[in-house]
């Protein structure tokens, strides 16, 4: 293989002329190998976290001790941050967390990693170190554990979604069937898992190019009933990829879901704004083609663009006049109702809820005109209903 392009990186180059028995790990070097962009570049080491701290700083770099329980240390060169990780062996797993102990053996901390792919190491030089025939698997397109597929799955319970989303965007072969059997059989475990792990897992799947098969997959292994249990319809959410509808991770999961939006999104913890969102999604008014332009202007005068267009996306069908449709909502300008309450207040109207209750009568026929009047036939409104 010809050197690899990522070993250009400067801050990369710099660390590995200070640290000269570290390694590239896990995705920096299954991406490289894959020929995809590579977003985050990790490191690991037998050096000690101290030693690495001391050689950072020596080598003028700036060393942020992130995770020392866990033996992360962060080195920041050309404005960038890079884990750099001593290598580790499990002590004891719960399903959750792992404690670890250092080790100075490379295939060691190899073979606590999840997956063949993410298994594999590179040096300086651009050789690669594969104890697990990650790159085999990675050019088959065969997502396989490290090890018993059972034993790697009971050592943390989020490596059954890390497998489903993994297997989404490199997986090419069906899982064969002591896979299948033991992603099945690590179900239970998934209760132990913080529902936020779980909901940043799938998030990550459900923006996939096509998380289809997927989806179908974990259905088929009753893995999706599990984690929404609240109901799904893996259809809908095809019906929406097919049409083309953007890789937009709440969309999906709007179009998949078909239980209490609320009740989903308070069990999962999901933001103040993630959960207003999904419920706005799966609720209301939506827009339709032959709605007239004073319609339109009506609903983007009270509901986000955004979430017109969705509900679109989910209510409509992938024609030419749905279509449109979008076209016509992101030419529209957002009408904004032009009074306030100093408004009223020009008018002599003492301050109190009168003066809440005729702004809203104004604002009531503004909009059943269209939104078209302006302040000044508004402020006309408003005296005219204020009276003398």
């Amino acid at each position: 293989m010809s050197r690899p392009p990522i070993l250009d990186d400067r801050g990369l180059q710099a660390i590995l002329t200070a640290i000269q028995d570290a390694r590239l790990v896990g995705g920096a070097v299954r991406d490289t190998l894959a020929g995809l962009p590579v977003h985050d570049i990790d490191l690991a080491t037998p050096s000690s976290p101290d030693a690495v701290i001391a050689a950072l700083r020596k080598a003028g770099l700036k060393a942020v001790p992130t995770g020392l329980a866990h033996g992360t240390v962060t080195a920041v060169a050309n404005h960038r941050g890079y884990e750099i990780t001593t290598l580790r062996r499990d002590i004891a797993t719960d399903g959750r967390h792992a404690t670890i102990a250092f080790t100075d053996n490379w295939r060691e901390d190899a073979a606590r990693r999840d997956f063949t792919i993410n298994a594999m190491s590179m040096d300086a030089n651009g050789q690669i170190f594969d104890y697990f025939d990650g790159a085999e698997d990675l050019r088959a397109g065969h997502l396989r554990f490290v090890g018993d597929p059972t034993a790697r799955i009971a050592e943390d319970y989020l490596r059954i979604l890390r497998y489903f989303r993994f297997w989404s965007r490199y997986g090419r072969e069906t899982p064969n069937q002591a896979t299948q059997a033991a992603l099945r059989a690590g179900i239970p475990g998934l209760a132990q898992l913080s529902v936020e792990r779980v909901w940043h897992e799938f998030s990550r799947l459900l923006v996939a190019p096509n998380p289809m098969p997927t989806i179908n997959l974990m259905n088929d292994l009753s893995v999706l009933s599990t984690i929404i249990a609240e109901g799904v319809s893996p259809a809908r959410l095809q019906t929406l990829i097919a049409a083309h509808a953007p890789p937009d991770a709440m969309l999906r999961f709007a179009a998949l879901l078909t239980g209490c939006a609320h009740a989903l999104a308070t069990r999962l913890r999901l933001s103040t704004t993630e959960r207003d969102r999904l419920i706005a999604l799966r609720g209301g008014p939506t827009p339709r083609p032959d709605d007239d332009d004073d319609t339109l202007r009506r609903l983007l005068a009270d509901i986000p663009l955004e979430t017109l267009i969705g509900r679109t996306w989910l209510n409509g069908a992938p024609t030419a006049d749905w279509a449109a449709l979008r076209a016509r909502l992101q030419a529209i300008p957002v009408p904004i109702f032009p009074l306030e309450g100093r408004d009223a207040l020009a008018l002599g109207l003492a301050p109190g809820p009168a003066v809440g209750n005729l702004l809203r009568e104004v604002r009531t026929w503004w909009l059943a005109n269209g939104c078209r009047a302006d302040g000044n036939a508004c402020r006309a409104q408003l005296r005219h209903r204020a009276g003398p």
